[in-house]
């Protein structure tokens, strides 16, 4: 049995045997040459990323570099402030809007005076610098260092250069002429780029670039770039999922990485070793031994693309220089992506191919499905037939023929046990049917104790309704009464575990667990009573006997599972639970009520239903009085 099969696959298998050993040649050739056009084309891509990443690089930078110099141009910030202040404070906010990769810009004097003007559009900045709401730009000055009277404020300003507060700010905190871009200009006396590294005012990652004023080389003109502005051109996930970027500056260390964990990591090492960079950032991404080999590999120099391994995979490495107009020599972006990757992202390349090699094998599994299902089609329909029976849907079905008399004999077989098990239900709860039959439900038989509810009903004077009455219209009358409840009972989760004589014993929460079985018998007994009232007005209007239903209500533990002789089996629940509920629908005719429900089923539901107390009550059968209730509702019905 383990090894059977369906017979189209028997058949789909030998066409198919036949057809792989002429196929085989013609699909290897399609995938390999498949291959070799994903890494072509992963190629090309890496060069494109490359091209695009050098160009977002240099505009990046470029709007700085050109604002450095045309401010080293500019003879009002040769003066140190506070002279010409609004003159320089203009042109720097100016430079700020047209310069949005740009974090501040700055002006550093030889008597130690300074001035910078700071876009507080980045969140790390305000925090930094403690604005108050509303600011676009803060403005810091230095002036009069060696004088009586120094000066060191910050300034806040909104968006449209107002003022909207100011603090003053210890001088001795910063000195432009410590700073690494000032002493560089100075002793060179040309522009230079500097970083990446953490900034001493915003506390931020960045690369500065500075410039000597034309006509005082003592005056030098700074801006820098926040960091993560370079790290946002690095994203690679157009290439490959596990595919990455970074630049690494003249000396081979990161200076930004497409990984934003790893970026965080390096800017965290920036600012424990107070802004210089730590070589152990290195570290981060095993593939920079590779890059550093290859930039000594005079091929490689200028850039180009290689194809390397390390950590036990292929990759190809694509190499950029990205210096800009002077500055920032020796930095190269590099692109590494696994050889993998390419090729799996590929494979839709090779459809095409693929789909032809691959017709003759289609054609064999299509000629042999439609040879197969002229014998098949009958047997599947009997098993599904089967799983309709397993799952009780068992609404009676026409009996499957075929021109295989052993298969016509195996429907006839289906068929009477369909009837047999749907006679079976109209006896038993279905879902207990279910489980019945179920080889994996062995649990249903071995009784077991459980929290339940359980619902008793009772019409009340029956007795008498009977004796007015003619059977028939009794039996119509109860008929017609009982699919009514079973079907309100059902809808709201319950198992209808037994019908005595004219009442009714259903159960919550078995055979099904129900996590809300006491507030879904609560609203089942409402809507039976309201279903019962309904009943009663066309009972009423056919000149039937009405029904006048009480309900009792209770929850707690009982054993619930199959009870009786081994011959003869009843599922149902025994306890002092399944009493204390067929004792409260007795109490209704003592209180003429509809409705009684136990503390139990107060305490449970009491904040969604409308409970009257009506206090202790003794109950025969209990030692202790039982605190009852009548539920009138719903809360907000």
């Amino acid at each position: 049995m383990g090894w059977s099969k369906p017979l189209r696959l028997h058949l789909g298998v030998l066409v198919v045997a036949s057809l792989l050993c002429t196929s085989t040649p013609i699909i290897w050739m399609a995938f390999s040459h498949g291959s070799d056009a994903a890494v072509s084309a992963g190629a090309k891509q890496m060069r494109e990323m490359s091209l695009r990443l050098i160009e977002g690089y240099r505009n990046t930078l470029q709007g700085g570099i050109e604002a450095v110099a045309l401010a080293s141009t500019l003879p009002q910030l040769a003066s140190p402030p506070p002279r010409d202040i609004d003159a320089k404070q203009q042109f720097f906010l100016e430079v700020l809007r047209n310069v949005p990769n740009a974090t501040s810009i700055y002006t550093g004097y030889a008597d130690g005076s300074y001035l910078q003007v700071i876009n507080t559009e980045r969140q790390d900045v305000r925090r930094t610098l403690a604005t108050p709401d509303g600011t676009a730009f803060a403005i810091r000055t230095i002036a009069g260092r060696q004088s009586a009277d120094v000066i060191s404020t910050l300034r806040f300003l909104d968006s449209q250069a107002r003022e909207i507060g100011e603090r003053d700010v210890e001088v001795a905190s910063f000195d432009p002429r410590q700073r690494p871009w000032y002493q560089s200009v100075v002793q060179d006396g040309l522009p230079v780029s500097v970083g990446p590294y953490i900034t001493g005012t915003l506390n931020v990652p960045t690369l500065t670039i500075a410039a000597p004023m034309r006509n005082d080389g003592q005056v030098v003109v700074g801006i820098n770039i926040h960091l993560q502005t370079i790290s946002r051109l690095l994203d690679t996930r157009e290439i490959s999922p596990y595919a990455r970027a970074y630049i690494i500056d003249g000396s081979g260390d990161l200076v930004a990485h497409s990984d934003p964990d790893i970026m965080k990591r390096i800017i965290g090492l920036w600012s424990r070793t107070s802004g210089g960079f730590a070589a152990s950032a290195n570290s981060f991404d095993a593939s920079l031994k590779t890059v550093a080999r290859l930039r000594q590999d005079p091929a490689f120099a200028a850039g180009g693309l290689a194809r390397v391994d390390f950590d036990g995979e292929s990759h190809l490495v694509q190499l950029a220089p990205v210096s800009v107009s002077g500055l920032f020599q020796g930095s190269v972006a590099a692109i590494v992506v696994p050889l993998e990757d390419l090729v799996a992202e590929a494979n839709r390349l090779l459809l095409h191919n693929l789909l032809i090699a691959s017709a003759f094998v289609i054609a064999g599994v299509a000629a042999s499905v439609l040879l197969s299902r002229m014998v098949s089609r009958s047997l599947y329909r009997l098993a599904d037939e089967a799983r309709r029976i397993g799952d009780l849907d068992i609404g009676e079905k026409p009996m499957s023929h075929s021109w295989i008399s052993e298969i016509n004999t195996l429907a006839s077989a289906l068929a009477a046990s369909r009837h047999a098990i749907s006679q079976f239900a109209l006896y038993v709860p279905r879902e207990v049917v279910r489980r019945i039959i179920d080889p994996e439900a062995r649990t249903l038989v071995k009784a077991k104790r459980q929290d339940v509810t359980v619902l008793f009903t009772d019409i009340r004077d029956f007795t008498t309704i009977s004796e007015l009455n003619s059977p028939e219209d009794v039996v119509d009358t109860l008929s017609a009464y009982f699919e009514l409840l079973n079907t309100i009972a059902e809808r709201h989760g319950g198992t209808v575990v037994q019908y005595l004589g004219d009442s009714i014993f259903v159960m919550w929460n078995a055979p099904v667990p129900d996590a809300g079985h006491a507030e879904n018998g609560c609203r089942c007994a409402l809507a039976m009573k309201a279903a019962v009232d309904g009943l009663n007005e066309a009972n009423r209007l056919n000149g039937r006997p009405e029904l006048f239903t009480r309900f009792g209500l209770h929850t707690g533990p009982a054993v619930v599972g199959s009870f009786g002789a081994i011959s003869r089996q009843q599922y149902t629940a025994m306890g002092d639970t399944i009493n204390v509920a067929s004792r409260l629908e007795g109490l209704n005719k003592d209180f003429n009520t509809s409705i009684l429900v136990s503390a139990a089923i107060h305490d449970t539901v009491a904040d969604r239903f409308e409970l009257r107390p009506l206090g202790l009550v003794q109950i025969k059968g209990r030692a202790e009085k039982v605190d009852i209730w009548e539920l009138v509702g719903g809360i907000g019905e």
